[in-house]
């Protein structure tokens, strides 16, 4: 179910050997990422539930559901870009029905980030699953 972009992220973590090493590209995927434009960072964009600031914009055009994001930590804005690459391109409907634990669970993220972080990461899937449900 996931996209061609996020099967990359799968193969770049086959061979990278150790969790420091994932992290720092995870890291790099958000450093690579365009910042989100500060007229987007309001209120109705803010993700509740984040350790950090994380705000997601969602854009649906045709039936593709497509985000942008960002968030004052480095890690945070590397999750970002792996959701997006998980997310972005899929027609809306197929959005509620990714299973984004399993699948970032290929990444092995789930038994590395924090607490917190892992809170902040299921805050944003949910905000995503909301508003592709919604449309």
């Amino acid at each position: 179910m996931a996209t061609e972009a996020f099967e990359e992220i799968v193969e770049d973590f086959e061979f990278l050997e150790d969790w420091e090493d994932r992290y720092a590209h995870v890291i790099e995927q958000g450093k690579a990422m365009e910042p989100l434009d500060e007229a987007l960072k309001v209120p109705a964009t803010k993700v509740d539930g984040c350790a950090s600031q994380v705000w997601l914009h969602p854009v649906i055009e045709g039936g593709v559901f497509r985000f942008d994001g960002d968030s004052d930590a480095m890690i945070v804005r590397g999750l970002i870009a792996v959701l997006r690459k998980l997310y972005n391109g899929l027609p809306v409907a197929e959005v509620v029905r990714v299973d984004a634990q399993a699948e970032l669970a290929r990444l092995g993220l789930d038994e590395h980030l924090s607490a917190q972080r892992s809170n902040g990461l299921r805050a944003m899937i949910e905000r995503i699953r909301q508003v592709a449900a919604a449309a």
